[in-house]
């Protein structure tokens, strides 16, 4: 039997997972997020297990997808200092010796989705991550999404609600639309975490609000056949119909929209879907992704 390795790169955890030909998962072990020293060492002795045939990675960014670039490979420019500049892709390859195939965590969600979740059998679908940021991957054509970087739709720009006085969460931005609707931000706008506003039906009408914003953006732009939210924001599931209701008010009629009730959902794959997408990265899919040989 053949095995391969997955890895999600978060920046609180790694996940790491031994799979088969047949994209099932058999092993896995979730170490918190160290140095790059004492994570690469634990993930090793997990992997060491194992004759691999090649890995692939989803990881915590920003990261250098540039091939020509002499920091390919690279987490760049993280608020993580002990992995600022790290070559993490180099350093696995050098490790182990064999293929290691890589994207960011929300591409590596999409892609599992779009394998084995609730995107399965399409062409296209977008997933988005709302949590302690706001970050969003997509496959296209059956194709992740990336060039010379990868996307950054958390941060684009939205439309200030009437009624809301926030200045915002962005170090960069201030108010885009991470600085106005991630899970931080809730926070500091109100007061209190997300989890313990569940009742506040104001809050969760304006989070619902920006977040069709930017569905209405991205559906405009990449028309996917499947959106898919989650992230630890998400959780709170009466945000969904929320989110459809106001979709449909900013579209307005301009576009005939799916079945929304189908059409924007939880992730079929749980929380298993960054580590699922990682998988199918290992599993000869590197023209879906960089690729370090």
């Amino acid at each position: 039997m053949k095995y391969y390795g997955a890895i999600e790169a978060g920046g609180t955890k790694f996940v790491c997972a031994v799979g088969t030909e047949n994209g099932e998962i058999i092993d896995r072990l979730t170490i918190p997020t160290e140095t790059p020293e004492e994570t690469i060492g634990r993930l090793s002795a997990f992997f060491d297990m194992y004759q691999l045939e090649s890995i692939g990675v989803g990881s915590f960014g920003p990261m250098s997808l540039a091939k020509e670039s002499p920091d390919f490979g690279y987490i760049t420019n993280t608020p993580k200092l002990a992995w600022r500049n790290y070559p993490l892709i180099p350093e696995l390859k050098k490790r182990f010796g064999i293929p290691v195939s890589f994207t960011t965590d929300v591409n590596a969600a999409a892609l599992g989705e779009i394998t084995k979740g609730a995107a399965q059998g399409l062409d296209s679908c977008l997933y988005i991550t709302v949590g302690t940021g706001i970050g969003a991957g997509a496959v296209i054509g059956g194709k992740l999404v990336q060039s010379f970087s990868h996307p950054e739709m958390g941060h684009i720009l939205i439309r200030r609600h009437e009624k809301d006085t926030f200045a915002g969460n962005c170090p960069y931005h201030n108010d885009c639309l991470e600085g106005m609707a991630s899970g931080p931000a809730i926070e500091k706008r109100w007061g209190k975490q997300g989890k313990d506003l569940a009742g506040r039906n104001e809050v969760w009408e304006l989070e619902a609000d920006y977040l069709a914003q930017a569905l209405m953006h991205y559906i405009l732009i990449l028309c996917p056949e499947k959106i898919v939210m989650g992230g630890g924001v998400m959780k709170q599931q009466q945000l969904f119909p929320l989110i459809r209701e106001k979709l449909s008010e900013y579209v307005n009629g301009y576009l005939v929209l799916p079945d929304l009730d189908q059409y924007i959902v939880p992730p079929g794959l749980g929380d298993d879907a960054g580590i699922t997408g990682a998988l199918a990265l290992a599993l000869a899919l590197p023209e879906r992704a960089a690729e370090g040989k």
